[in-house]
């Protein structure tokens, strides 16, 4: 067993997968790995999720240290959010569940198209 933050994990994969667990977790990791963003721009990638349930997530990506948040001293303030090494790293995963889920379901078409 594994504890974490007063949390007991099966394994290391179990504990590796809580850390992406949400429905946007590892949305925001894939589009921040192709630069940074700002949080409207998060907001209509995940099709206009909640201010609140977005700030969440990115709160949580930015406590486990998968991306950080830079706050510029302007007015209005502007935030970009940004990928960490850490963050980084597991995007090349994340990209693998995406062309298998491409793979197995084909037919399955974005709302859009």
């Amino acid at each position: 067993m594994i504890n974490y933050k007063d949390k007991e994990y099966v394994c290391h994969l179990d504990w590796g997968f809580e850390l992406i667990r949400g429905k946007w977790k590892a949305v925001l990791l894939c589009h921040l790995s192709e630069g940074s963003k700002r949080f409207l721009e998060l907001q209509r990638i995940t099709g206009n999720v909640s201010q609140k349930v977005l700030n969440e997530q990115l709160k949580q990506l930015e406590e486990d240290g998968f991306i950080t948040k830079t706050i510029y001293p302007e007015v209005p303030p502007r935030v970009e959010y940004n990928l960490t090494e850490k963050g980084n790293e597991i995007v090349p995963a994340l990209k693998i569940v995406e062309s298998w889920s491409i793979k197995h379901f084909p037919d399955s078409k974005k709302e859009s198209e």
